[in-house]
């Protein structure tokens, strides 16, 4: 990843209500929300959301897609997963590190 991207990208998400847009998108996955309904879940006013999801697209974060009438959007995970790799390269002064596990047990989630 290009220093100019990663900058954008961090700059993108370097906002409250982007980064809830963001966090939201990548739970949903590769699917997506139309924008109606993400407006909707997250309490954002239509015009708010339009400006942020700008933002995000401009910075790679978010791809858009048109079906029918409704704009879905989803998290682009090639960038974010492009710029975890980039903050995270030459980590541990060049020592593997150790993998990150996240687990989620059913049980313990009630």
């Amino acid at each position: 990843m290009r220093m100019s991207i990663a900058i954008k990208a961090l700059g993108a998400l370097a906002h409250e209500t982007r980064l809830t847009i963001f966090r939201t998108l990548v739970q949903v996955g590769e699917p997506g929300l139309p924008a109606g309904q993400l407006a909707k879940e997250l309490n954002i006013p239509n015009a708010t959301l339009s400006f942020h999801l700008k933002e995000l697209t401009y910075a790679e974060l978010v791809i858009a897609r048109q079906e029918s009438r409704f704009i879905y959007y989803s998290a682009n995970f090639e960038t974010m997963n492009g710029l975890l790799g980039y903050l995270t390269e030459n980590c541990c002064a060049g020592i593997p590190c150790s993998p990150v596990e996240v687990c989620c047990d059913e049980k313990n989630n009630s």
